[in-house]
């Protein structure tokens, strides 16, 4: 009691209920009018999701974008008309888009990231439950891939990697009858990739790939499965090791052109 006037047991109780957050409103994609329906049923059945309009082709998705303003585009990539590709850049200045396709062939799934795509789902790799975490995670940053998508992304990675240890597996055959010295020299040469070049560890030589390929920290962070902020101090440690302030000037060094 304090100036003869009770406080209330729980001075919270007569406080209205906070409000639900509203669902995420959400734009499909695909020129299959079956998948489109069973995205709808499936994301307007629950309290957290809803789809407000469906499109046939990247031209619909852009328009209904327009209208709706939502936040977040299912997007297919093969659609006849404008496809999915040609459609991305100019939906991802409207809101975040999420590739949901069939398709996952190395270059499709490199250009959709290369283009703002905030994640890259294959049908059959995913639940509904899943779909809907990576809808809502993308609004804030997190990208989502499925295993098709990641694999696809790494491919180049592991080419060049194989394609490295292949030429140094080789090197003493072809350097035989040479000298110590012009062994030594050959190896020099031959045998240190890049990531001893710059003394990047293999995990630094992983993302400094990627970085040169143009990706962002988001991006990277989605393919190499660890946050932006783990992204951000490896290229930090990076850009002290090649020397460089910038992006473009330690992917120019990285690449030789520099």
């Amino acid at each position: 009691m304090r100036g003869g006037t009770p406080m209330p047991a729980n001075p919270f109780e007569n406080l209205p209920p906070t409000a639900p957050a509203a669902p995420l409103r959400i734009v499909v994609a695909d020129d299959n009018p079956v998948v489109r329906a069973g995205l709808s049923v499936l994301l307007t059945g629950r309290a957290d999701t809803t789809v407000v309009a469906e499109a046939a082709d990247g031209r619909e998705a852009y328009e209904a974008a327009l209208v709706h303003r939502p936040d977040v585009v299912l997007l297919d990539v093969r659609m006849p008309g404008v496809d999915g590709l040609s459609a991305l850049p100019h939906l991802v200045r409207l809101a975040p888009v999420m590739m949901l396709t069939y398709s996952h062939e190395t270059e499709i799934v490199q250009e959709a990231v290369r283009l703002g795509a905030g994640g890259y789902l294959v049908h059959g790799e995913f639940t509904v439950d899943q779909l809907v975490t990576a809808i809502r995670d993308i609004t804030v940053g997190r990208p989502h891939l499925t295993p098709a998508a990641a694999g696809a992304l790494m491919a180049p990675l592991r080419h060049r990697s194989h394609a490295t240890a292949h030429a140094e597996a080789e090197l003493p055959h072809n350097s035989r009858g040479t000298s110590p010295q012009n062994l030594s020299q050959l190896q020099s040469n031959v045998g240190h990739s890049l990531r001893s070049r710059f003394q990047l560890s293999t995990r630094e030589a992983e993302i400094m790939d990627l970085v040169a390929s143009g990706l962002n920290n988001q991006q990277i962070a989605a393919v190499c499965f660890i946050s932006e902020k783990t992204v951000k101090n490896h290229i930090n440690r990076i850009f002290a090791k090649l020397h460089s302030t910038s992006r473009a000037q330690a992917a120019a060094k990285w690449l030789g052109v520099a």
